[in-house]
């Protein structure tokens, strides 16, 4: 399936891999061609093309990163998101609210469910990011209800955490010129969503898989 992957996500992927000097660790899974939720701390724009060139080359053909589209849907940055990455653009924060009133703010939300449900299809994995915005890189935001609701919706799906150490440092927010640094992505064990686990308890359970992680690599 490589015959998928657009050229410039080929050289894109392979400067944001040499640049970040990303050391790739797979503990409790390993790489499958089976659809998954990889979801992951988010601290850099980089975040998602490291995520994504670490995974072997032919499931790169069938992830798609969720990225922001107030950010991704303009001029270059739309052109790296939709052409050459293949990313799922959704509407976030305070733009996802389309009305003032609460039924319909619910029925926005859902609408995004159902669009990265879709985007799926019965091929394709995601990159997640869960705390729906950049955080510092000190500590793993708490995260939105999204994943809840995609976990749910699509329960036939494995979910992958991921941990990513040091991109926060090589590219700032705010930033535009990277610093060379080393970075560390690891993978873990996947998680399941139960039938009777209300979303307070996934999310907890869900961002501990995620901070476990980190502990690992501070040690």
């Amino acid at each position: 399936m490589s015959d998928k992957i657009h050229p410039l996500a080929r050289i894109i992927a392979a400067f944001a891999r040499g640049l970040s000097g990303v050391q790739i660790r797979w503990q409790g899974c390993a790489p499958e061609m089976r659809q998954r939720i990889y979801f992951a701390n988010h601290t850099s724009h980089l975040d998602f093309v490291v995520l994504w060139s670490a995974l072997p080359v032919e499931l790169r053909a069938r992830t798609r990163p969720v990225a922001a589209k107030d950010y991704w849907q303009a001029g270059f940055r739309a052109f790296l998101a939709q052409r050459v990455f293949r990313a799922v653009l959704v509407e976030r924060g305070a733009a996802a609210r389309v009305a003032h009133d609460e039924e319909h703010s619910h029925a926005a939300a859902f609408g995004v469910i159902e669009q990265l449900a879709e985007a799926m299809g019965e091929r394709d994995s995601l990159i997640f990011f869960p705390e729906g915005t950049r955080g510092t890189g000190e500590t793993v935001g708490e995260f939105k209800s999204g994943l809840y609701h995609l976990a749910k919706r699509r329960s036939d799906v494995e979910l992958i955490p991921a941990y990513l150490e040091n991109l926060n440092r090589i590219l700032p927010k705010g930033e535009i010129l990277p610093a060379p640094l080393l970075s560390t992505l690891t993978f873990g064990a996947p998680i399941q969503i139960s039938d009777a686990e209300n979303k307070h308890n996934f999310l907890e359970r869900a961002r501990a898989a995620v901070l476990v992680l980190r502990r690992k690599e501070s040690e």
